[in-house]
């Protein structure tokens, strides 16, 4: 079975040229799109109030954009406080290109808007750059060649007015002053209320179940624009963004900064893809509680391992930034995802974790079921405590040493695959670094059954790609076969958002993955998009000559 996946994922590698600029030109042909290039342009800033030169509001209660045109984010457009952003499926907005830091144009759905972006498998809805022809050719290493999406809510956070950073509490309406619970996105001005997220200026309280909206199928690129070192746009960025909030199916794609941020919040992700960006896969921070399951992550070519800028973590794990022990602490609990690096060791300016999992500033959270491959550090816990008060950090959380007492970080049931350090203190390279005890190592292995290993079977996670070209030598198979097991480990719960998934990584070793035909990993066919396929083709009991007529009918196809 392992050679038909083989052999079919070679042919799909031969028309991937062809395939690649067919995708994106023809973007959203099954629900009646023209053709990318025949559509009119229109500015988001037509639709828009001018709050200035830079910035303008959405006008209509309910704006909607659909595929028969292209639309250029030209200027900060913003989702008011009860207006609504309906994006169809298949539809394409292109962020223009900045020259100065306040000029960085960005999507920004406000506390109490609601942005309405549902695509489907084979119509998606695309952000890229101005300058991508949409035909492939765009080079993954353009990034940072506009803002982001920025999505802002009332869920619960833990910044408080004292020691909140480069974050801002401000007031509310003039009735009630909002002493704490208000940030700001990174890298705008604080004192701008539109680029607030938070407490609800009005009531003075937050909202768990708060609803800004749904984002699927929404593919997200070349975005992330910097504006200072350390205040860059992300291509997603989450601030406290309630649990009534729907996101799946994101794909993000060669952004400068992280790929999905998170500042509080109660959010949950799923089938969520972020791939070669410049920091974070994955980052959270200031409280977020939220589930998560089916992430991906996928770094650079392995051939670039020494200069590459894209040189972070898969996880970024923090409670708090600026070490104010407030609560409440960072507490996700994420199941069965697949991050894949690249061995990087190279560290630069505004990156310096490479590990697959840092956890530090005392963040909590709960990692099951995932594998995690070439990265420096596998699991690097923080333990020494530096200016912050009471005296634990994240390490003390997990070893269960201090912090809350309770066991708090939980990194279980994970397989790491050519880690070159699969757990450290405080990035320390040395086996026994005065801070690493016996009964750490015990803990992670033993109790905790990680698994460190050098290559797993049926995935290959050194893969070749040339950045500007954009073609695939050596395809990624992300899928190990068979399964890895789960025995005596704790399984997603079926309670209305996982899914039960009894092995461990992203995707299942059998059917069909979930990165959908239309996503650019399989368009530029960088990841093996299907897992071991039956044969017998007609599920009559039997493989016999009828099952190979139906095979070559369906050659080059994904299995079902």
């Amino acid at each position: 079975m392992k050679t038909l996946k083989k052999v079919m994922a070679i042919a799909a590698m031969a028309m991937t040229a062809c395939t690649t600029a067919f995708a994106q030109t023809n973007l959203g042909a099954d629900c009646g799109c023209p053709s990318v290039s025949s559509r009119a342009t229109v500015l988001l800033s037509t639709l828009a109030t001018s709050g200035g030169a830079t910035d303008g509001e959405l006008i209509a209660s309910n704006t909607i954009l659909d595929c028969s045109k292209t639309y250029i984010l030209d200027k900060k457009i913003y989702v008011p406080n009860g207006k609504t952003l309906t994006i169809n499926p298949g539809t394409v907005i292109k962020g223009r290109a900045y020259s100065t830091a306040d000029s960085a144009v960005a999507l920004t759905v406000e506390v109490g808007g609601k942005i309405f972006a549902s695509g489907s498998p084979t119509c998606w809805i695309v952000f890229t750059a101005e300058a991508d022809p949409m035909d492939g050719t765009y080079s993954i290493n353009n990034k940072g060649k506009w803002g982001g999406i920025c999505v802002a809510g009332k869920a619960s956070n833990n910044l408080l007015l004292a020691n909140n950073g480069p974050f801002q509490a401000g007031v509310g309406d003039g009735k009630i002053a909002v002493a704490n619970g208000l940030g700001t996105f990174e890298g705008f001005s604080s004192s701008n209320s539109k680029d607030q997220f938070g407490v609800n200026t009005t009531t003075g309280s937050f909202d768990d179940n708060d609803n800004s909206g749904i984002l699927r199928y929404v593919s997200i690129r070349h975005a992330g624009a910097i504006l200072q070192v350390g205040g860059e746009l992300n291509a997603l960025s989450l601030g406290s963004v309630g649990r009534g909030t729907t996101i799946d199916h994101i794909e993000i794609i060669s952004c400068a900064d992280d790929g999905i941020e998170l500042w509080g919040g109660t959010v949950n992700l799923k089938y969520c893809a972020s791939l070669f960006g410049n920091d974070d896969m994955f980052d959270f921070d200031d409280g977020w509680v939220g589930k998560a399951q089916f992430l991906f992550g996928l770094k650079t070519s392995t051939a670039d391992t020494t200069t590459s800028a894209d040189a972070d973590n898969g996880f970024e794990c923090d409670a708090d930034d600026q070490k104010s022990n407030n609560l409440v602490r960072s507490h996700p609990v994420i199941y069965n995802t697949t991050i894949i690096g690249n061995n990087k060791s190279y560290l630069s300016s505004d990156n310096s974790g490479i590990a697959a999992i840092e956890a530090k500033e005392l963040t909590e959270g709960e990692f099951y079921n995932s594998v995690f491959t070439n990265f420096r550090f596998g699991l690097n816990m923080i333990k020494a405590v530096g200016t912050r008060t009471g005296g634990f950090e994240a390490y003390h959380n997990w070893a269960n040493t201090g912090g809350n007492g309770s066991n708090s970080l939980k990194v279980k049931c994970n397989t790491f695959v050519g880690v070159t350090y699969p757990v450290r203190i405080d990035k320390s390279t040395a086996a026994s670094a005065g801070t690493f005890l016996s009964t750490d190592t015990a803990q992670f292995y033993t109790t905790d059954l990680n698994i460190s290993v050098s290559s797993v079977a049926g995935m290959n996670n050194v893969w070749t790609m040339n950045s500007s070209s954009n073609a695939v030598t050596t395809q990624v198979d992300a899928i190990p076969n068979p399964a890895l097991s789960t025995t005596g480990c704790p399984v997603a719960p079926v309670d209305g958002f996982y899914t039960a998934a009894p092995y461990r990584g992203a995707f299942s070793p059998s059917g069909k993955n979930w990165l959908s035909e239309f996503s650019m990993t399989q368009i530029f066919g960088m990841v093996n998009g299907t897992q071991d396929c039956p044969t017998d083709i007609n599920v009559d009991g039997t493989t016999n000559n009828v099952d190979f007529l139906q095979l070559l009918g369906k050659f080059n196809q994904s299995c079902q």
